[in-house]
């Protein structure tokens, strides 16, 4: 769920927040139109005013050929009144059902290829399109965002469907056992604050909504004096002003006057439980305590607090839980909100754990700091961590909107950088302080009221002066500026240098300047054949996880500390027939970071202390799988295709043999599987960004250029299996949502003659950005059954065994229409084919996805490597889409007709039916 999806990002700490992006100090000396006013400008990030009161951030950035726009209107969950709880979010959806202007907004979204969504949280809701930069699509964006501002329909056949698909999207939350937790809690933590209201609403609430009082809460909060646009990336900014002075200028300043929130929770004045008994397969145990809003100065120590104890591998809880087999995950995390928010610790443990000793040990650790004061070394390593995360959201411009909507909703955009300067000002006394003063039993909800002659509350501290807070606040230099760079094959062929080192290793190098010298690494791994990885998938899988937790000179803390420090963030996944490392870090520590990677890679430790801890964590991970409905019905579709013996590792397992095999695992297993299959001889390696080709190619020649592995590879073949037809039903107790699932063989790779055909005819069945598909429009926009739905079409460029998937989320009454639905979609489908209209849109919209792929240089250092893999170049992808321009109707409603048979479909449907 959008909501909250936001809510765990927002939960890890700023630094977790979408990328961001700052612009040259040179954008505060532009020429602004007449009746514009320039209020501020910090690290390249300008403010301006209207005057109806629309305040406007622009931070232009050529770097990367992309632009994003970004509205937020200052009205969340916390505005809500006796009754309309959910509002703020129902609104959210509305706003995309258009204007008498603008009556298709999802289909105009589609034809133009741009990524929109919007979110709702306790402060604020924001609308967001990113798209390749061209003056064309900002100006109409603009146009619609100003349109819709004011001009919505909000009608009541709309609020009829989306009543229902918000209705799913809270039973797709009900499933899960931590966000239900953390729904409850808050609102026992909270008696009086609309903060311990869920986003989502209570369900009488969304339901019973009149349409008069949704029009009226729109009129209020959706205004020009309540909104903050920002536009962020690629455009000219004199421009923008002026589109933005035409379009958003002309609505008028309203008459009414918005009333502050002035409700405030009293202090706790004593513990506080929560027990929720559902049906599931993991244990939580939670703490959550009041603390001060994001712009205290409390609040950067609160977040420092919360990763010092809530951090995997380096927290506390952590060690005292994870590492002593206790839990098998831990969190920790920091709600920054515009009103005193809360601060909440938890794990999770298997079904056999001991809940009671993990309650103990867990409030050991949190309320007992006095005892076992915050070190220097935890609270530098936090820092580096959290400002690894700031460097990388200073550094990628198309999610500014997106990043600053919460420190806007915080109260000023500028608590981004002033947070991160208090950051990197706090000592171990602030962190020790505030340890001392929130994290006290009577600020606690846990579980139980216990009754104290002596109480000892904590009164947190009112609303922050951000007036005074900014008086001596001093902005620093915006960062490095890229080049404007053409994500074109064509370009991207012309500056690609490929080479092979001594040892067979294939690398891909693409320098370029980027944004804040960032620079992007793939690094894909080969093993084996069909015959050497027999019995080998969980040996493979569980190396995989242990290589990433220390060297014979770094332990796991060490080793993600040092990868911190560098400023370096990196993900290393794998199984038995190879893995990808993909890694980003800044022209200076690329050196120092590949070195690190080549210790992980070449010296592990795999030791016998964390391979027992790994395993723990995985069997309590696929044990939670058991009762979750996508993860059922994922499992069950895959095991319909199994036509290999039980020890090939293209072979399926149900959760029962997983976890046997996982329980028999034994280190000298993984030992041995490195020695056999490890190495860098059938390798390849991408690195685009900032840095020196030749150095980098030197320095990866000594780091790998003879690494070989002793085994040969080859590659695993799947072949084309027609597979019978079949319907599962896979029931699961105690489950709001269900998930449905489907899977079409097909005979096909991506050379094949109607690839491109059948890529776009999938693109209009239910892949389309927005929420213009066959599918989303069906299930959600008529029908209001599903919060999400779509299709995917898996082809690849060796392998002939591809296949067409469909998904949706549904409560398990909706399963008659449901079924219906899809059943009448495919059947329209294939007799009466696609409109031209749809062919057109669904081109463009997926060539300007490629191109918005290739515009992201992690994702563009992974399809380079997967180029080397395949021996092609981006010819290819220059190739795919020149045909993919030329398709006609006939081409598509062709290849739809041949492929697509809905009578041999494999399903599969997850939930509690009745």
């Amino acid at each position: 769920m959008k909501h909250l999806a936001l809510a765990v990002l927002l939960a890890l700490n700023t630094a977790t927040l979408p990328v961001m992006a700052a612009a040259s100090s040179t954008a505060s000396k532009q020429a602004v139109p007449a009746g514009v006013q320039q209020l501020t400008s910090a690290e390249g990030i300008t403010e301006y005013r209207l005057p109806n009161g629309l305040r406007v951030l622009l931070a232009p950035d050529a770097s990367k050929p992309t632009t994003t726009v970004n509205v937020t209107y200052l009205v969340g969950s916390r505005h809500e009144n006796y009754g309309e709880t959910g509002m703020a979010h129902l609104l959210e959806h509305l706003l995309f059902k258009g204007t008498p202007k603008h009556p298709n907004i999802d289909v105009e979204f589609t034809r133009r290829g741009m990524m929109s969504n919007g979110s709702t949280w306790y402060d604020r809701t924001n609308y967001f399109e990113t798209f390749a930069a061209n003056d064309t699509d900002l100006e109409w964006a603009l146009k619609m965002e100003a349109d819709r501002m004011v001009n919505s329909f909000v009608a009541r056949k709309d609020l009829d469907s989306e009543m229902t698909v918000v209705r799913n999207e809270m039973e797709a939350g009900e499933n899960d056992p931590f966000s239900i937790l953390w729904q409850k809690m808050a609102a026992t933590a909270y008696q009086w604050h609309n903060y311990g209201k869920d986003t989502i609403g209570a369900r009488a609430d969304v339901e019973n909504v009149s349409i008069p009082r949704l029009q009226a809460f729109y009129r209020k909060y959706y205004q020009p004096d309540n909104a903050v646009l920002v536009v962020s990336g690629k455009f000219d900014t004199a421009k923008a002003l002026a589109w933005v002075q035409r379009y958003f200028g002309a609505v008028k300043k309203p008459v009414r006057v918005l009333e502050p929130t002035y409700t405030r929770e009293p202090v706790q004045d004593g513990e506080r439980e929560v027990v929720l008994r559902r049906a599931g397969d993991v244990q939580i145990v939670a703490a959550l305590y009041h603390a001060p809003d994001g712009g205290h100065v409390d609040s950067a120590a609160f977040q420092m607090l919360m990763q010092v104890l809530g951090d995997t591998p380096n927290g506390r809880l952590h060690k005292a839980l994870v590492e002593k087999k206790l839990a098998s995950e831990v969190y920790g995390l920091s709600m920054s909100l515009n009103e005193p928010g809360y601060g909440m610790a938890g794990a999770k443990l298997r079904v056999d754990g001991d809940r009671e000793q993990v309650r103990r040990t867990m409030l050991e650790v949190l309320e007992n700091i006095a005892k076992q004061p915050i070190t220097d070394a935890e609270l530098d390593q936090a820092r580096a961590k959290w400002l690894n995360g700031f460097d990388k959201l200073m550094s990628d411009p198309e999610q500014l909107g997106t990043a600053l909507s919460e420190t806007i909703a915080q109260g000023d955009w500028r608590l981004l950088l002033l947070t991160r300067d208090r950051i990197e000002k706090l000592k171990v006394a602030d962190l020790q302080r505030v340890a001392e003063y929130y994290l006290k039993p009577s600020n606690r909800t846990l579980g139980q009221f216990v009754p104290e002659t002596k109480p000892v509350r904590a009164d947190v501290p009112p609303k922050a002066d951000l007036k005074a807070a900014f008086k001596d606040f001093t902005p620093k230099p915006p960062v490095a500026q890229g080049e404007a760079f053409d994500p074109s094959p064509a370009v991207i062929e012309a500056r690609t240098q490929r080479t092979t080192l001594p040892n067979g290793m294939k690398l891909a190098l693409l320098p370029k300047k980027t944004r804040a010298e960032s620079v992007s690494v793939s690094f894909g791994l080969m093993f084996g054949d069909e015959q050497s990885l027999q019995g080998q998938r969980e040996v493979g899988g569980m190396l995989a996880t242990l290589l990433t937790r220390g060297t014979r000179t770094l332990n796991r803390e060490q080793l993600h500390a040092a990868f911190d420090k560098l400023k370096t963030s990196w993900h290393y996944q794998g199984g038995a027939e190879g893995g990808v490392l993909m890694l980003q870090t800044t022209r200076s520590n690329l050196a120092e970071s590949l070195k690190l990677v080549r210790d992980m890679l070449r010296d592990p430790a795999l030791s016998a202390e964390e391979f027992e801890r790994a395993k723990h964590e995985a069997i309590g991970a696929l044990e939670e799988q058991r009762s979750d409905p996508y993860a059922v019905a994922s499992n069950a579709l895959h095991r319909q295709f199994n036509r290999f013996a039980a020890t090939d590792v293209r072979y399926q397992p149900s959760f029962d043999e997983s976890l046997t095999e996982l329980n028999k695992l034994q280190l000298p297993q993984l030992q041995q599987f490195y020695q056999r299959f490890y190495g860098a001889n059938h390798a390849q390696m991408a690195v685009v960004g900032d840095f020196d080709a030749d150095a980098v190619r030197h320095q990866l020649a000594q780091l790998f250029g003879d690494w070989k592995s002793a085994e040969t590879y080859r590659h695993i073949p799947r072949a084309f299996d027609p597979v019978k037809a079949e319907e599962l039903i896979m029931p699961l107790k105690d489950k709001a949502n269900a998930v449905f699932m489907a899977s079409l063989p097909l005979k096909m790779t991506d050379t094949s003659p109607d690839y491109a055909a059948l890529a776009v005819g999938n693109y209009i069945l239910g892949q389309g950005s927005g929420l213009s598909s066959r599918l989303i429009n069906r299930l959600r926009q008529q029908d209001g059954i599903s919060y999400g739905a779509g299709s995917s079409l898996h082809v690849d460029a060796t392998d002939d065994a591809a296949a067409l998937q469909i998904s949706a989320i549904y409560a398990p009454e909706n399963l008659p229409k449901l079924k219906a639905g899809v059943t009448e979609e495919l059947a329209r489908l294939i007799k009466d084919g696609v409109t031209e209209q749809e062919l057109q849109d669904a081109k463009a919209g997926l060539l300007q996805n490629f191109k918005l792929d290739r515009a992201q240089d992690q994702s563009l250092a992974y399809a380079l490597i997967d180029q080397l893999h395949e021996g092609r170049t981006m010819k290819q992808v220059a190739e795919l889409e020149a045909k993919i321009s030329k398709l006609t109707l006939a081409d598509v409603n062709a290849a739809i007709r041949k492929y697509i048979d809905p009578a041999k479909f494999v399903k599969v449907y997850a939930g509690e039916f009745k």
